[in-house]
């Protein structure tokens, strides 16, 4: 099989929970764990990072990554899902794993995957972990799909455990409280290894401390070390000042979202523990690193700019707590009108979202070209009981044109509500990126 085929062989046979939902996803490990033995348990041949969390995951693994590469790591980085193509996902140096090792490694396990029908995340994380074996990573960031306790990644045991800020999302998987949430992100801890939490947030704290001291793991609260403050912000970079009892620094990173604030003390603690147990990394690496995220591991859609005059930006973040941080930092900026581009999925509590979401603005409602997308007329419906107007354009690259067409030059277009409505704008990558 080509590259093609294989990709529709495993979206066509195996259950992948980002198109069907919750019917894919399997509250067991029991099928990684024949897929790791059977390629010889490649996850306990590198070193590895174990991220979790609701909101910043993904791009505290990126930060990780792109500063491991800059330390001269060898650098595994295992994300999902992908934007624009499936080998996003898995990435060695910020490469993205060759086609040719996908369709390889999809044949030789055609005969296991017949006999145990494993769902698609399941196969894709035991094929990040064979290829980054093969491929001799000193270390390899692990991002967690979903929840925690029963996410396939979980069969690996990491050097330090990393937890991002908990918020309400996936709810009918994973609970309605964030203490609930909390507990199925909490499973990632494992005996005996420290664990970081990014934020301390009051309402959970004791369920990871219960967590740690079940499995006598030293637990570090970030954010109670490092505090990290905004100094400035643009479409393109975020400026921020960070102090702590051993050390006061200005730096800044291409992540220019200012949410991400929450998540830099969790990296940072992450690489003091990693230094006491023999990493290298220095504050040159950690500064250099964070300045060149996006060039360094390719990550897109984190308020990413698409254009200038109208300023045009697009953002992944999907859930009630990222999108609050999102707004304040929409609030502060400097246009005369908002254009605001918005598609969601099925089954999402889009209450706590709509509540946040700006009524000046105009609102071109789109959907997703898959089977989990709520229909646009559907969300129309909904954010018009919300005080939120706007029209129906199903189509994301329709609506953008037509949102800049009449947008002036001192106007903002925004794109948000789902990864899926950004994986599918035409030209993903930034007007610096593409000059």
């Amino acid at each position: 099989m080509n590259f093609k085929d294989t990709l529709d062989y495993m979206y066509n046979l195996l259950p992948m929970y980002q198109r069907q939902g919750k019917t894919a996803f399997k509250k067991d490990l029991t099928n990684t764990l024949k897929l790791c033995e059977y390629l010889g348990n490649p996850q306990k041949q590198f070193k590895s990072i174990h991220i979790a969390g609701t909101n910043g995951k993904g791009s505290s693994a990126h930060m990780l990554a792109s500063i491991f590469q800059t330390a001269g790591y060898k650098t595994g980085l295992y994300t999902s899902p992908h934007l624009k193509s499936f080998t996003e996902r898995i990435r060695v140096d910020g490469h993205e794993v060759d086609e040719q090792f996908v369709c390889d490694f999809i044949e030789e396990l055609k005969f296991i995957i017949k006999e145990i029908q494993p769902s698609f995340f399941e196969i894709t994380v035991a094929m990040a972990f064979d290829y980054f074996s093969k491929q001799k990573v000193d270390v390899a960031v692990i991002e967690v799909g979903l929840g925690g306790r029963f996410d396939s990644t979980n069969v690996i045991t990491p050097v330090i455990s990393l937890i991002t800020s908990i918020g309400l999302d996936h709810t009918d998987m994973l609970g309605e409280t964030l203490p609930e949430i909390a507990f199925e992100k909490a499973g990632i801890i494992k005996r005996n290894i420290s664990v970081v939490i990014s934020e301390t947030q009051h309402e959970i704290s004791k369920v990871f401390e219960s967590k740690a001291v079940e499995m006598n793991a030293p637990l570090f609260f970030a954010d109670q070390e490092y505090e990290v403050s905004i100094k400035q912000s643009s479409s393109i970079a975020l400026e921020f000042n960070v102090n702590s009892e051993t050390k006061s620094f200005t730096a800044t990173t291409d992540l220019a979202g200012e949410y991400q604030i929450k998540n830099i003390p969790g990296v940072l603690k992450v690489l003091d523990l990693l230094n006491a147990r023999g990493f290298s990394i220095t504050d040159e690496h950690l500064k250099l690193g964070l300045k060149y995220v996006v060039r360094n591991t390719g990550l897109l859609g984190r308020w990413q700019k698409l254009m200038d005059k109208p300023l045009t930006i697009c953002d992944t973040v999907h859930n009630e707590a990222g999108i609050r941080y999102l707004i304040k930092q929409i609030a502060k900026m400097q246009y005369d009108k908002s254009h605001i581009i918005w598609g969601s999925v099925e089954g999402k509590d889009l209450s706590g979202i709509l509540r946040q979401l700006p009524k000046g603005a105009f609102y071109y409602f789109c959907e997703a070209s898959i089977p989990r997308a709520l229909k646009a007329s559907e969300l129309q419906k909904v954010a018009s009981g919300f005080g939120i107007e706007g029209k129906v354009v199903s189509d994301v690259n329709v609506a953008i044109e037509e949102a800049r067409g009449k947008a002036g030059e001192n106007d903002l277009v925004f794109i948000g509500g789902s990864n899926f409505i950004i994986a599918e704008i035409k030209n993903l990558k930034s007007e610096e990126k593409a000059n």
